[in-house]
Order: structure tokens, then sequence, then C-alpha cells
């Protein structure tokens, strides 16, 4: 039965969609890149904003010991998410890892319930129950972080296949590192949505470090979209993960052909993280200071889309400041939120473990 199942699921879906499609943006006979435009830009910038602030308050507030459990940073990494989901509707999904901040503010979640639940209170998107790592909330399309590296890549699918047979327009999104690209799910994934020509986009945000290790000691590949995509016949595409508009015009391409039964995309996004692999670690014992510093000085995702915005948009560094101390506000007004909320209570501990009133 199982098996008549499966043949059905995949006659449904490689019959339903015809050829992969590629699009692509030419003039005179060149390539161009998407740009976006100023009110787009400004929206970006304010996402990473939200991302920067929100993940430096949460260093703190750990460091402080007023956050349980652990806490891994997104600090360098907004551009990757802020420029995929920048192309995003509401009703889209993404998957998202153990570093998950950035994609859940990326994708629309509100700081003051995810500040909750990082706080385990049950204002919290998971009522206090699923912290930092563990955040979801289907009504934004968050189908969950998750803690197990590479878990998230076939959810995303699912959702794919969920959207495909369902007839919409949806497409997911799966965020994952380089240590992911060697997990078996990530091959099986990738090629079962390659065969079935599946809405998603594979985004490898590579910060060069599967937690302490380099990527050139965890696997030979050095350009994961050139080697890996072409094995599964699908669009492949290298960029700099810490420039927010060539993420942007990356994605641009990659959701469109999703969207239009095109299939996936393997996006490798060229990033760096600037603190340790969680809190509590340096980050300098398995890379050096100076080249941390030096990614900090050169490739800061928000410095260099406000030097855009500044040189060849008109906005004022006056502007930006305001924007961004308005941010601050917003955000002293969550913590305010997330620490006046209630404590879960013990009774409440085995609620929410079934869906609906589905009840054991």
């Amino acid at each position: 039965m199982i098996l008549v199942y499966f043949r059905f699921l995949r006659y449904v879906v490689t019959k339903g969609l015809g050829n992969r499609q590629t699009i692509e943006h030419y003039k005179n006979g060149k390539r161009i890149m998407s740009k976006p435009s100023k009110d787009q830009m400004l929206f970006m910038y304010r996402k990473m904003v939200e991302i920067r602030q929100f993940e430096e308050a949460a260093g703190t507030l750990y460091q402080s010991g007023q956050l349980p459990g652990f806490l891994h940073l997104y600090i360098g990494e907004e551009a990757t998410a802020v420029g995929v989901c920048a192309h995003l509707q509401d009703d889209d999904y993404i998957t998202s890892t153990h570093r998950g901040h950035g994609h859940l503010i990326a994708k629309g979640g509100k700081r003051d319930r995810m500040m909750a639940e990082l706080f385990a209170r049950t204002t919290g998107y998971c009522k206090g129950k699923g912290g930092s790592m563990h955040i979801a909330d289907k009504d934004t399309g968050i189908l969950g972080a998750n803690g197990v590296v590479g878990a998230g890549i076939p959810l995303a699918a699912g959702a794919g296949l969920s959207a495909t047979l369902r007839g919409t327009k949806q497409v997911a999104v799966s965020f994952f590192g380089d240590g992911a690209t060697n997990q078996g799910v990530f091959h099986e994934t990738l090629n079962l949505a390659a065969v079935w020509d599946l809405p998603v986009i594979f985004v490898c945000e590579n910060n060069r470090f599967g937690m302490g290790t380099p990527q050139r000691d965890h696997q030979r590949v050095e350009d994961i979209a050139a080697v890996r995509a072409p094995a599964y016949d699908m669009p492949g595409v290298t960029v700099d993960g810490n420039d927010v508009l060539k993420v942007y015009a990356a994605a641009d391409e990659a959701v469109r052909r999703a969207r239009d039964g095109g299939g996936p995309t393997l996006l490798n996004c060229d990033t760096y993280r600037f603190r340790g692999h969680h809190i509590g670690d340096p980050g300098t014992s398995y890379r050096d200071r100076e080249e941390v510093q030096e990614q900090e000085r050169q490739r800061d995702p928000i410095r260099r889309l406000a030097q855009v915005l500044i040189e060849e948009e008109g906005v004022s560094q006056e502007e930006l400041s305001a924007l961004e101390e308005k941010l601050s506000n917003e955000l002293d007004e969550a913590l305010e939120f997330a620490k006046n909320s209630p404590e879960p209570l013990p009774e409440d501990a085995l609620n929410d473990l079934y869906a609906g009133s589905i009840q054991p």
C-alpha cells in the first residue's frame, strides 16, 4: 500500500509540473543583477538591524545568567536570511537551524514573542517550551528551528510537496550550514526534490566552519553549489552571503523559478559568523583573531548596505541612526514584555504534545 501511494505521488508531482524552467534576467546579452528599490533596501536594512540588536541583547542576557539553555548567535550572517526572506510571502515556509533567530525575524517573527520564548515564558511562540533552538510558528510559515544538523532539509521538501499537491504557488526555503551538506539526508532530499521538481530553495549558510572544524577539513569540496547541485541536475549558485544585495538577486531568481514550477535551487552563501559557535566559545581557538577582526571590518553586512543607501540612494546617516534608535526602543519594549510574562505552570508540562483535541 505504501509503495502504491509513493508511486501515485511521484506520478502527480512529475506529470503535473512539466519541464524545469530557468528564469534569468539579461540586458544586451549579459546577465544582470536584480536590484531592489530604495524602500526595499531600507526594509532589509531594518530587518538586519532588528536581528543584530536582538542577538546582541540575547548574548548579554545569557552571559548574565538570565536565559536558560544554549545560545548560538547569528551576528555577521544577517544578509543571508534577510536577502532570501525578502522574496517570501506570508504563507511561504522556512525551516531553520540551531542558529535560527535571524531566520525567524527575517520571515516575520516578532521580537517580543521570540524574547519571551528565550526566557521560557508562556507568551513565547512555543509557550516557553521550545527555547532558542526550537521556535516554530505555523502562522508565519516557520516550520521550526532544529538542533539536529540538517534535520530541517527534508521538512522543507515535505512543505514543497504539500504546496505542489495542493496546487498553490507557495515555496519552501531550508537554511542549513556547510556541515549539513555531508549528511545523508541532504543528498536524499536534493535528489527527491529534483526528481519531483519541488518548489524548494536550499540555502547553505557557509560560514566556513562546522562548529570548530574548517570546511577544508570536513569535505574535499570547495564550492558547494558548483559540485553538489549538478549531481542532482539543479541550478547551483554561489554568492557573497554578507552582501544582502547579492543574496537578494540570487534568491530572486531561485524563488521565481520555484513559484513557476521550475524546481529547486541550491544557493551557497559565503558568509561568516563574528562570534563563536555558541556563547562560551570564543571562536578564536580554531581561527585567528585577526581573521575575525578583518571579516568584521570588511564584510559587516549592515555597514555595507548602509554605504549603498548613503552613497547611491541619498539616505543620510542621521536617518539610519534614527531608525536604529527606534528599533532599539522597540527591543527594550520586547524585553520588558518577556520579563513580565508568566512562567509555564507545572500542570501544563504535557499540554501541546498532541495536535488539536487529541489527548493521551
